[in-house]
């Protein structure tokens, strides 16, 4: 967890405003969930290694001196995103929610992470959700939306859209032979292709058996990789010797998508997984190449919504990673003046409000900035750090821009 500077705090202002307006552009209607859920809940076994990441709540009213196991301690947790509490408000709300609900939700969210570059313990998520829309439209509406979220902040020349889907993925695992308890094994390995390569991944597949699937499952991704147009005009994943497996509404999808937005890069990747258990349908990605990692992910997850209605209600959602972009965003120029009204020890207060009334009727932004003895030039850089465009001396108040 981290403190946030001003200058830092107003940058992730304007990029949630703007990632705000674009959403609601495309028809998705804010909302807030509590950052506290019931720890039932958060352990539905959809999460993936998230479950174990839980920052848990002790139970009220426990008495100092009552014996008490650790796994009867806690009852609460603090959120680890934001799907599974939008699941949760949907089946409280869906008698007060139009049939195909359009979701937007912002907020912290909390998980136990190793502490390590780039990974933090709180950190903010931007999502957005349709609910009650079984057709691919679900899938397309999002993508397009996030895409162009991604445009509006300036950003759409260094990002790919990959996609794939479970189902696939399921089927061409089940082709090679692995089966049961393997399969999400399996799938953990195929996740890190990128990390260990192909022999890493290989050692950890045959690890698991099928020995005689290991390599047509391999030769299958890297070929598609290669050449992702061929699978997608196909429609299939050719395993050598072992048949083809469908692409279900992947082709489709990615069509639309190009017809929307045709300058939009789009692709299949065989190897995305997703960590999410609750995944069951198409998933995706999307990938900045100046740091080569993702930074928004999301899929089609119909079955958890069921857990909490008794019913089930299809439902697929996208997910931008806030803090991994908020240093690749452009800086904006700062608009109209920010003056920096230095004033010395002792100054009359309201002859010093007086002045900065002035300046504000002026149209500039004002903040009051006690002069040190000897200012020097890492104190004007410090102004500018903090996004301070201007400055003025009290009591003329005659404003010049910062270094002139």
């Amino acid at each position: 967890m981290r403190d946030v500077l001003p200058g830092e705090k107003q940058t992730r202002e304007r990029v949630l405003t703007q990632l705000r307006a674009t959403y609601r552009r495309f028809g998705f209607a804010e909302i807030e969930t509590p950052a506290i859920e019931p720890l039932s809940r958060l352990r539905s076994n959809q999460g993936g290694e998230n479950e174990s990441m839980l920052f848990e709540i002790l139970r009220r009213g426990l008495a100092p001196d009552e014996p008490v196991l650790p796994a009867e301690a806690a009852d609460l947790a603090l959120r680890y995103d934001l799907t599974v509490p939008l699941t949760r408000y949907y089946a409280s709300h869906q008698a007060e929610l139009p049939d195909v609900f359009r979701a937007l939700q912002t907020g912290s969210v909390w998980r136990a992470e190793r502490p390590q570059k780039g990974r933090f313990r709180q950190f903010t998520q931007v999502d957005i959700d349709i609910l009650g829309e079984p057709g691919i439209l679900a899938e397309v509406d999002l993508l397009v939306a996030t895409l162009t979220a991604f445009a509006d902040l300036g950003m759409a020349d260094d990002v790919t859209l990959l996609v794939n889907d479970r189902r696939t993925l399921a089927d061409l695992l089940g082709a090679a032979g692995f089966a049961g308890d393997t399969v999400p094994d399996a799938l953990i390995a195929l996740d890190k292709l990128d990390k260990i390569g192909p022999d890493g991944v290989a050692a950890e597949l045959m690890a698991l058996g099928a020995p005689d699937g290991v390599r047509a499952v391999l030769d299958t991704v890297l070929a598609v990789r290669d050449d992702a147009e061929a699978a997608l005009a196909a429609g299939t994943l050719t395993l050598p010797g072992l048949g083809a497996v469908s692409l279900y509404d992947l082709p489709a999808i990615v069509a639309a998508v190009r017809a929307v937005l045709p300058d939009a890069r789009v692709t299949l990747d065989p190897s995305l997984v997703r960590g999410m258990g609750y995944y069951t349908g198409p998933i995706f990605e999307v990938k900045h190449a100046k740091v080569g990692s993702s930074v928004a992910g999301g899929g089609r997850y119909d079955g958890v919504v069921g857990k909490w209605l008794g019913r089930d209600v299809p439902a697929a959602g996208f997910s931008i990673g806030f803090e991994r972009i908020i240093d690749l965003v452009a800086p904006e120029p700062p608009a109209g003046q920010r003056v920096a009204l230095l004033y010395p020890e002792g100054a009359d207060i309201p002859a010093l409000l007086g002045a900065r009334a002035r300046l504000q009727a002026d149209g500039a932004d004002v903040t009051l900035v006690r002069t040190p003895r000897k200012p020097s030039a890492s104190f004007f850089a410090g102004l500018v750090e903090q996004g301070l465009t201007h400055v003025a001396d009290f009591p003329q108040a005659r404003v010049r821009p910062l270094g002139g």
